[in-house]
Formats: C-alpha cells, structure tokens, sequence
C-alpha cells in the first residue's frame, strides 16, 4: 500500500484530540504510517497557543508530537498567501481555510481532509480531493 500525501485541517487535528478519550488511542492516532502528513507553518498557530496559554498540556503536548512527525512543510508563505488569495476569490473560501488549501497545493498533497462540511465552499476546489470527516 502506497503513502498517500495527506493534508490534514486544524479541524481534524482539534478533532483527533478531543474526541479520543484515552491516551493509547490518541498515541496510536499520532503514530499512523499511512499518510505523508504535509502541513504549513500556519497552522500550529491555529492550535498550539491556545493550548499553552490555557495551560491545557496533555494537548498541547498531542499537537506538539503531531508537528514533529510532519514530513514535508510547505515553506514558501508568501507563495501560500497569494495563492490563497486567488483560491478565496476563485472559490468564496474564507482565510485559513484558503491558506490550507493553497499550502496542500503547494506541497502536491493527494488528499485534504477537513471537518468542513461538504456543502461548505472548501469542497468547490476541485485541483485536489477533498475528504470530510
């Protein structure tokens, strides 16, 4: 079975995080051999200052272990920027959610995965395959 490269949403990560209770599933959700897990810079700002802030360890702690196993970090911002802005105004994406496609693009991810639901405007862009959960 092939990697795929998979692009994953701060949605799924909050998600992950959350909704697994004990903390043999959480670590076995961190240790996953089966995606490539691309990501952009941004998107530990999305998560990981408002766990440290709130002093919430445990989690800050999953998203920290989550970033370590990233393999491919798409590096080029002003790059991701411009082409997130012509993504939000192509597909009537909102910010963040243009930045993660526009850096999943970049990157040449095979797949997104999002909480975004599948009437809502992310799953208009048809260059990459977009999977909700």
């Amino acid at each position: 079975m092939s990697c795929k490269k998979t692009y994953i949403d701060s949605g799924v990560l909050i998600r992950a995080f959350c909704g697994i209770q004990s903390a043999s599933k959480r670590i076995k959700f961190l240790t996953m051999k089966i995606w490539s897990l691309p990501q952009v810079a941004t998107f530990q700002l999305e998560v990981l200052p408002k766990a440290t802030f709130n002093k919430l360890q445990y989690e800050a702690e999953f998203y920290k272990t989550f970033f370590s196993a990233v393999i491919h970090w798409a590096t080029d911002l002003e790059q991701i920027i411009q082409n997130a802005s012509e993504i939000a105004c192509t597909y009537g994406l909102a910010a963040m959610d243009a930045l993660h496609m526009a850096a999943a693009l970049q990157i040449q991810a095979d797949q997104l995965i999002t909480t975004e639901k599948p009437t809502k405007p992310m799953h208009r862009v048809t260059e990459i395959q977009i999977t909700s959960i």
